[in-house]
């Protein structure tokens, strides 16, 4: 059996593992935390249960993919309900949209503020729908974009779908109220990417949605991730806790294996799911980067960070739904602070997760477990979180109290967390303390993204959301199958036999 290191146990790192385990390969993870899950850790304090990263499940077709690779069904493991609405979204102004995959509700609730846009909304989701068919239906997403003819290949069918425009721009050629234009353009911003600028090819997820659903697992979703654990360890993989890699061992310009706690892993081929900047500047040395130095590295785009309240409050605040958006009156301007000019603003647009609305367990009885994500600049802005973090997450709790309406909440709290971009940097060794790595721009987009097999080193490969085709767990999940394709090309499998849900098909596989 030829034996794989993947380094880190994020989505894409365990999805990777099953799948490979399953074609036969012999897989070891090495993890640097306590607990697998990557930045979709687990937080549990005073009886209240945290998600600390993703909090929703898209297109659950392309997690079942996962299962079904190791034979499995996803309805053996998970407990997945169905939310409706997807989001609550409140605008400054005091109005608000629940946002579903239901067209008659949407038009009824878009024609209050302009009729027209209403009316343009089937086209809308028409024209996404063709945006997901190139990358989900016809699998551009889980196709490794490592030749330029791909790109090339593609280009003529981007530009017929106007798919390289930016996704607010697209936006705007069917809606007019700013109220629509956000709803429908703010997707990007789940996946670390500026509306502004990354290209409407990330429109596909208004449509995934619509067409999927929008889930969560009980338990939240770390449920998913010890699903995925647990699959993998049943296949006879291996994981390894509390095993930080320090460096990628190169011999004769092959991946050779890794070392953790100062013990070597040899290995025919090593993945890295560790950040993407991070495994090269901090992981392999810089004469075996010929083509991705350090200053390269640096030289690329990196998205937004994030800063985090957890929040354990013993009363409960029905008027949520379980996801709610709460923006500020300024979009584009917000943006360009976040992304550009990397300053704190004095205003804040914030994502709030009520895990409790749908499973009372992940807190006391007749409490709420709450968390808020606040997009807020990376580390190359010079904000000094050490002094910075306390008194912002005041002010954020003052807005909830006092001007959102959550009553009592300061009074209420059992816990309060507080993760910043140095947690980030710290705890997931997240170059800059970016939540998402790698932007997706144009420019970073595909081909033009890091590729699932390294330029400089042979055999070793990278999942995650560094690379093609990118962040979300959606997305994530097909860098992990994009990344099987290159495997299986390069290090050959002879004739076996791989579960096909209920089936058994004979295959080969390389040579």
């Amino acid at each position: 059996m030829k034996k794989i290191i993947i380094i880190g146990s994020g989505f894409g790192g365990l999805a990777e593992a099953i799948r490979l385990q399953a074609r036969g390969f012999e897989i070891t993870i090495l993890e640097k935390n306590a607990m697998v899950g990557g930045h979709a850790y687990q937080l549990k304090k005073n009886g209240y249960t945290f998600d600390m990263g993703p909090s929703l499940i898209t297109a659950p077709d392309i997690i079942q993919s996962v299962f079904r690779a190791a034979g499995r069904d996803i309805h053996d493991y998970l407990d997945l309900v169905r939310l409706d609405p997807y989001y609550r979204i409140y605008f400054h102004d005091g109005s608000q949209i629940d946002y579903s995959g239901h067209a008659k509700a949407m038009k009824a609730q878009m024609a209050r503020f302009n009729q027209r846009d209403a009316a343009n909304y089937d086209r809308f989701m028409q024209d996404c729908r063709g945006i997901y068919n190139a990358v989900i239906t016809d699998g551009l997403g889980a196709t490794p974009f490592v030749k330029l003819k791909t790109m090339l290949d593609f280009i003529p069918r981007a530009i017929k779908l106007k798919a390289l425009y930016p996704a607010q721009y697209f936006v705007t050629r069917y809606f007019k109220d700013p109220r629509h234009v956000f709803t429908f353009s703010f997707h990007p911003l789940f996946i670390g990417g500026n509306p502004f600028r990354a290209p409407s090819v990330y429109l596909m997820i208004p449509y995934l949605e619509k067409v999927g659903g929008v889930w969560f697992s009980m338990g939240g979703m770390y449920s998913l991730v010890q699903a995925f654990a647990r699959v993998f360890e049943e296949q006879g993989g291996r994981i390894e806790t509390n095993a930080e890699v320090t460096e990628i061992v190169v011999e004769n310009e092959r991946a050779a294996g890794a070392i953790a706690n100062g013990k070597f892993y040899r290995a025919d081929a090593v993945i890295s799911n560790a950040d993407w900047a991070h495994t090269h500047l901090d992981l392999i040395a810089p004469e075996h980067r010929r083509q991705w130095t350090d200053r390269r590295i640096k030289k690329f785009g990196y998205s937004m960070s994030a800063f985090l309240l957890y929040m354990g409050v013993r009363r409960q605040y029905p008027q949520l739904l379980h996801h709610t958006l709460i923006l500020s009156e300024r979009y584009k301007e917000l943006i360009r602070d976040i992304f550009d000019k990397k300053i704190l603003a004095d205003d804040f647009s914030m994502y709030l997760h009520a895990s409790t609305r749908t499973d009372p367990a992940m807190a006391p009885e007749g409490c709420e477990s709450l968390y808020v994500l606040i997009p807020v600049p990376n580390l190359a802005g010079e904000i000094d979180w050490k002094q910075t973090a306390r008194p912002f997450a005041e002010k954020i709790l003052k807005f909830l109290e006092e001007d959102f309406g959550l009553h009592d909440l300061r009074a209420s709290l059992d816990v309060l967390e507080i993760f910043t971009p140095e947690n980030f940097k710290r705890k997931q060794n997240a170059y800059l303390g970016s939540a998402w790595g790698v932007e997706p721009k144009l420019a970073q987009t595909a081909y033009f993204r890091p590729h699932n097999r390294s330029e400089d080193v042979k055999n070793l490969y990278f999942v995650g959301a560094g690379t093609h085709p990118g962040a979300g767990v959606p997305g994530v999940l097909l860098t992990a199958e994009a990344t099987e394709k290159l495997v299986l090309a390069d290090l050959g499998m002879p004739k076996f036999r791989v579960p096909v849900g209920d089936l058994i098909e004979e295959q080969m596989v390389g040579t």
